[in-house]
């Protein structure tokens, strides 16, 4: 029966795999849920570490803790930081790893042992005949196809983060092994980028997503010749491509090859070169993110490809009259070419206030609506809280409910916000966050404001947020309730299983 227990709470942790506070607190419920929530936990251990030392010096002391007795010995006698080298790990966690991150380990190792021999050590707890990983970070650097059980290790890699200057021995290996990778990440340097890699590529069955990601600056001297090989090494898979994301620009006109893209991320800059989205077709594009992309690339590309666009993110850092001009220009594009809208997030200015009532009224699907206001500049970015608010109330669709706003310079006043909720009445209850530079202003009226409407059912959720702080008590209480929810869904499944073979 425990076997059956274990099959039943498993696909329920499965919901929580990127929730790693409150999975965590599920290590201290039993025996059962603790083994279940190590397993997910380690199958990225790596996940939160990027930038927090700390946490980095923790994990090579467990990593550690899989070594012999004898180097775990040697070791704690070398380095100070090591605890608890006598003591074996309750449980052989780098099995359940299923994401093999070499730039992390390198840097960590690097960092703090410095020792090639204790490096290879910790490579091989990795890295053998006995491992098998779904999602693989390669560096550029390091020959670690010498490692026995390397082949057996990345055959069946779904996930590939690669440097665009990886090592041949090692691009070589992954050329001849990988087959079925569906995400693939390349960075690309301005030069020294392995041209092997658009073998790679032709390689793989069917590619699912590509995110291409340049390591220099816009106006640097660019491996151009390097892009358009793999630009065209990606005409194998046109056909199965949904997700596409490139930082800078492109070489070639592939991006109108790809039929069934569904998410297209840009990410340039203002004064770059995007011809190449001006004749662009996306006949299936669902998702678009754009940062930094000139108005007239932009808009022509919604008017060719806007039909089916349901979640639209618009950034454009630019402060001055002319961003005033382009933002009315794409709001106009938006509701004149993308009805579908549900979700849209872009730049707002008070001037802007005429066309995004129409966007609302002609957008009857948008659900969820989140505006960035330039603080940088108070004196173009005055906001007539009354008026917007009134405009909210009285064009936007039914199905509109989700506000969020950020960092407005101006702050609306508490009577602007008490007539907002009131004209709010008989609507779906709104969820609106505020992110501010710093806190509203008589913050415990707001708080008796807020209560009071959300007693009448007018609004569902409202944060005003300061610092977006995890560590928070509703945080904390939030992973509570979700382990009581947790244990409240297990025992009416087992229950009724019980029922079932009784």
């Amino acid at each position: 029966m425990s076997i059956l227990y274990r099959d039943i709470l498993y696909p329920i942790f499965e919901e929580l795999q990127h929730d790693k506070k409150t999975l965590a607190s599920c290590l201290r419920v039993n025996k059962i849920w603790c083994e279940i929530a190590v397993q997910i936990l380690w199958r990225n251990p790596w996940e939160h570490l990027d930038y927090v030392h700390d946490e980095k010096k923790l994990l090579l002391n467990v990593i550690i803790s899989h070594l012999s007795d004898e180097k775990r010995t040697n070791l704690n006698q070398q380095f100070s930081f090591i605890t608890n080298s006598h003591r074996r790990p309750l449980f052989n966690y780098i099995s359940f790893c299923r994401h093999l991150n070499l730039e992390i380990i390198e840097y960590t190792v690097h960092s703090h042992i410095k020792n090639e021999e204790i490096r290879n050590d910790i490579l091989k707890l990795f890295i053998n005949k006995n491992a098998k990983y779904t999602h693989l970070y390669m560096p550029s650097y390091n020959d670690y196809h010498l490692i026995p059980g390397a082949e057996h290790c990345f055959s069946e890699i779904k996930f590939l983060k690669c440097d665009g200057r990886v090592n041949d021995n090692n691009l070589a290996l992954l050329t001849k092994v990988c087959k079925s990778i569906k995400e693939l990440q390349i960075y690309i340097h301005k030069s020294v980028n392995n041209y092997g890699i658009s073998k790679l590529i032709e390689n793989q069955v069917s590619l699912f997503s590509i995110r291409l990601v340049c390591r220099y600056s816009s106006d640097a001297s660019d491996d151009s010749m390097f892009c358009k090989t793999l630009e065209n090494s990606l005409i194998k898979h046109a056909n199965t491509i949904q997700y596409f994301y490139i930082c800078g620009k492109l070489e070639t006109q592939i991006l109108s090859s790809f039929v069934n893209l569904k998410t297209l991320i840009l990410n340039g800059g203002w004064f770059d070169d995007y011809s190449y989205l001006e004749n662009a077709s996306l006949p299936s594009l669902q998702i678009l993110d754009a940062n930094n992309i000139n108005t007239k690339s932009l808009t022509n590309l919604i008017k060719n490809s806007g039909e089916k666009l349901t979640k639209l993110r618009i950034y454009n850092n630019n402060s001055g009259f002319l961003e005033v001009i382009n933002n009315n220009i794409i709001i106009r594009t938006l509701y004149q070419h993308c009805p579908n809208l549900i979700s849209l997030k872009l730049f707002y200015k008070e001037v802007n206030v005429l066309e995004l009532e129409k966007l609302l009224i002609k957008c009857q699907y948008l659900n969820s609506l989140e505006l960035f206001f330039n603080w940088n500049f108070p004196q173009v970015n005055f906001i007539n809280w009354d008026r917007f608010f009134n405009i909210l109330v009285t064009s936007s669709p039914p199905s509109l409910f989700k506000f969020t706003f950020h960092y407005p310079f101006y702050k609306p006043k508490l009577e602007s916000l008490k007539l907002f909720f009131n004209n709010w009445k008989g609507r779906h209850p709104m969820s609106l966050i505020i992110f501010t530079e710093s806190n509203l202003a008589h913050e415990e009226k707001l708080n008796n404001l807020i209560s009071k409407y959300k007693a009448k059912g007018v609004i569902k959720k409202f944060d005003n947020n300061f610092y977006n702080n995890d560590d928070s008590i509703e945080s904390k209480e939030k992973s509570k309730r979700v382990v009581e929810d947790l244990k409240t869904k297990a025992v009416c499944i087992f229950d009724g299983f019980k029922k079932i073979f009784n």
